[in-house]
């Protein structure tokens, strides 16, 4: 064998170890690039494709701490919720909270959180400045009354409830308190047609894990906070 074929033999096993190491690291790259990607989809809630609760408590405290008495912290109820499944599927309450989820997002923008807490309750942290406030929740109010329409070409009335709290009136930028707040709103407000905005007031109605006592569902949750 020649000194360069011995050479050129040389640069052929050294290639070939190369690319024989690099498999397994490239196997487990795609295997964490698919993990990262599962991961990041569990942030977010599959049918509105709105954040979950964690990620949006995560992103809410941000929010709150970069605008302070800027910001709003806003709660909604679908109302008659369960008609809606009840009397035209589930199929269609799902194209309604998704609906709903796509018009909070639409409403605060690309830089608020905007979370589905569970089943038709959701949440919104954004700026909101107090000299806008009135005019952009009634401009909220009226997407959220507006009809949805079904697949099959049906329209399905649709409602919801909002409650609204601000740390420049509370004089807090604590996440759970203000929800607390905003959520004793909301059921002030009940199926009025209106955002309701907490109040001094608003703090003081008992809460059980951050929620108004005597809401459905709570009676179970434990102790009065």
């Amino acid at each position: 064998m020649s000194p360069l074929t011995r050479v050129q033999a040389r640069i052929g096993q050294r290639t070939l170890l190369l690319t024989t190491a690099a498999l397994p690291l490239t196997g487990w790259t795609l295997h964490a690039l698919a993990l990262h990607r599962r991961l990041a989809a569990t942030k977010r809630d599959p049918l509105t494709g709105l954040l979950r609760r964690d990620s949006y408590t995560a992103r809410a405290r941000q929010l709150l701490a970069r605008h302070g008495h800027g910001a709003a912290v806003v709660l909604v109820d679908a109302d008659h919720f369960k008609a809606v499944n009840d009397t035209l599927g589930h199929a269609a309450g799902d194209t309604v909270l998704a609906a709903i989820g796509a018009r909070l997002t639409a409403w605060a923008g690309p830089r608020a959180a905007v979370g589905r807490l569970g089943g038709d309750e959701f949440a919104v942290v954004l700026e909101l400045p107090a000299d806008r406030r009135a005019h952009r929740l009634e401009q909220l109010v009226r997407m959220l009354y507006a009809p949805v329409v079904l697949d099959d070409g049906r329209t399905v009335d649709v409602a919801a409830s909002v409650g609204v709290a601000t740390p420049d009136v509370l004089g807090t930028r604590d996440l759970s308190l203000l929800q607390r707040a905003a959520d004793a709103a909301l059921y002030d407000g009940k199926h009025s047609g209106r955002a309701v905005q907490a109040t001094a007031a608003h703090t003081t109605v008992p809460s059980i894990n951050g929620r108004r006592a005597g809401r459905p569902g709570t009676a179970v949750w434990g102790r009065a906070a």
